[in-house]
């Protein structure tokens, strides 16, 4: 149903004469990475994130699809793929865990956290899928201290947790590792992803079509518009400033995946196509980048997970 109301909000764009369709570069994507096992359950394919050894960490629904109201059952199968740097499925978990997973992040310990927005809580788990640590109060909705208001998004800075939250909520909220709360910060439209690198924070606040800058402390540094009004969804940081960013196309048609890379000024270096053919077939979700300079993009109408090499797309 979603995907016929954005065909048709295109359509209807294009009556009145919005933008014409952006014709980027369509990237060279590694079509056999990676190798899901006969029988294993894999779906909408929400988060992913890469760890120290360059294992590449995958959230998905496991057959279950976004509707609202949400149910109230977990999904049975196993939500968290951990896959080799070949693609290999190495280890799986997350069954009977999630409702609505959403948002997945790896710490400098190898730890991993996830977002419920179903369940309106952020969880800790150790690499091996041990839960460690749980904020917000199962199934209750609120912007203050102790709870959450869809929780997109997690980073992790020193000792402090950054919080995207998030659908319902409009700040970044900060605890410590404990899980003490220290503050709120920001003004959003769905803050849907959070990244960071040596000095800054990037928030996609997503429904304002446009990416914050921060600084550690919270001060706002900068903002981009997004182009044609594009929808950002997912954000990586390359260091030194350079960013990448996967975002919907042409306004409000939020279906597909163009990837772009911003220099430290700002400035857009390049950009590419990585959806799939035909409207409402992708919808890009997030965005990861390994150490060896493959980039992966999660696509949750196409239940996929896509790799390619930043490095040589732009050779």
């Amino acid at each position: 149903m979603r995907r016929a109301l954005a065909a048709s909000v295109l359509l209807a764009l294009t009556a009145c004469g919005a933008p014409e369709r952006e014709e980027v570069p369509r990237a060279v994507t590694d079509e056999s990475w990676p190798t899901i096992p006969e029988g294993a359950v894999f779906g909408q394919v929400s988060a992913v994130e890469v760890d120290s050894h360059g294992h590449v960490f995958v959230l998905h629904r496991a057959g279950r699809e976004w509707e609202e109201p949400f149910p109230a059952e977990p999904i049975a199968e196993p939500t968290v793929f951990m896959f080799s740097p070949g693609g290999a499925l190495l280890a799986q978990w997350g069954a009977g865990a999630f409702v609505m997973p959403h948002g997945l992040s790896i710490d400098e310990g190898d730890n991993v956290w996830i977002t419920d927005v179903a369940h309106e809580q952020v969880f800790a788990f150790s690499h091996d899928g041990e839960e460690q640590m749980v904020l917000g109060e199962r199934g209750v909705s609120a912007q203050d201290d102790a709870h959450f208001g869809r929780p997109a998004d997690v980073a992790i800075l020193g000792n402090r947790v950054l919080v995207a939250d998030g659908y319902v909520n409009t700040r970044v909220a900060e605890f410590d590792r404990s899980g003490a709360f220290l503050r709120e910060w920001g003004e959003f439209s769905t803050a849907h992803g959070i990244a960071l690198d040596e000095e800054r924070v990037y928030v996609a606040d997503r429904e304002n079509a446009r990416i914050q800058v921060f600084s550690h402390e919270g001060e706002l540094l900068e903002t981009r518009v997004s182009r044609d009004g594009n929808h950002t969804y997912g954000l990586a940081s390359l260091g030194g400033g350079w960013l990448a960013a996967v975002e919907g196309r042409d306004g409000a048609d939020r279906t597909g995946a163009i990837v772009r890379v911003y220099r430290p000024d700002g400035t857009l270096d390049r950009s590419f196509d990585v959806g799939l053919e035909g409207e409402g077939a992708s919808l890009g979700h997030d965005i990861a980048i390994g150490r060896d300079g493959y980039a992966y993009v999660t696509d949750v109408y196409g239940n996929r997970v896509v790799r390619f090499s930043l490095a040589r797309q732009a050779d």
